[in-house]
C-alpha cells in the first residue's frame, strides 16, 4: 500500500508530497520547501518514520514546485526527474525568483528525463506517467491505479484548473488534457493537486465550472 503525506510549503501554498510504502521506500514529488522550518518538517517526518527516499519527481518546473530540489539532492543524493520540455522553465527560475523576492538554491538537473508515457518505479510501487500540458509545456501527472490516486500537479484543482497565463501556458490545451487524459480515469480516483485540497475525478466531472465531464 502507498501512503501519502502532504506538506503545504512556500509563499505560494504549494503541496509537497511524500509517497511511501509499508517498507518505507519513498518518492518525493514537487518539493516546495522554502526555508529551514519547512525543510525540517519534511526531514523530521522522514527520519521519525524511518523512510528511505529513492525518487525525486517534478510534475513541472514552475518556481513553487522546485524550491526544495536542491535540499533533497543535498540530503538524499536524488536528482530531479521531469519531462525535458520543462527544462527551459527550470532554467528560468534562477532569473524569475529574485524578481519575486524569493531566495532560490539552484536546482540540479537530472541525468535522465521522463517520457510522455510509460511508468516509473520506487521499490515495488509503480506510477503511470500521464502527459498533461497546458499549465506548462510538458506537465506530467503520476497515477497509481492500484491505490486509486493521481498526483496532479497544477492541472486540475477542486472546482478549478491551473492558470494558463504563465509562459508556456495554453488554455485550450489544458482543457484538452483534462478531458482526454484525466477524465478518462475512474470516477473514484483521488486527485492530489499542487495547491488546495484533494478532490476526485468524478466530483470534478460533475461540478467543475471550467470543464465538465
Amino acid at each position: 500500500m502507498i501512503h501519502i503525506k502532504s506538506f503545504v510549503c512556500n509563499p505560494y501554498q504549494e503541496n509537497t508530497y511524500l509517497l511511501y510504502d509499508d517498507a518505507g521506500i519513498t518518492a518525493i514529488i514537487d518539493p516546495g520547501m522554502y526555508g529551514q522550518a519547512e525543510e525540517k518538517a519534511v526531514k523530521t517526518f522522514i527520519e521519525t518514520r524511518g523512510l528511505e527516499p529513492k525518487l525525486l519527481l517534478n510534475t513541472h518546473c514552475h518556481v513553487d514546485h522546485v524550491l526544495g530540489n536542491r535540499y533533497v539532492y543535498e540530503q538524499y543524493g536524488l536528482l530531479p526527474q521531469f519531462h525535458e520540455g520543462e527544462l527551459p522553465l527550470l532554467m528560468e527560475v534562477q532569473n524569475y525568483a529574485p524578481q519575486m523576492g524569493i531566495r532560490y538554491d539552484i536546482s540540479p538537473i537530472g541525468e535522465t528525463f521522463l517520457p510522455k508515457t510509460g511508468t516509473i518505479r520506487f521499490g515495488d510501487n509503480e506510477l503511470t506517467l500521464i502527459f498533461a500540458p497546458g499549465h506548462s509545456p510538458a506537465h506530467l501527472c503520476f497515477y497509481n491505479a492500484e491505490n486509486g490516486f493521481l498526483i496532479g500537479g497544477d492541472v486540475l484543482f477542486r472546482n478549478s484548473i491551473g492558470r494558463t497565463d504563465l509562459p508556456g501556458g495554453n488554455h485550450q490545451q489544458l482543457l484538452a488534457s483534462i478531458k482526454q487524459q484525466l477524465y478518462i480515469l475512474p470516477d473514484d480516483t483521488v486527485v492530489y493537486p499542487g495547491h488546495g485540497p484533494e478532490t476526485t475525478i468524478g466530483y470534478e466531472k460533475q461540478t467543475n465550472p471550467f470543464i465538465r465531464g
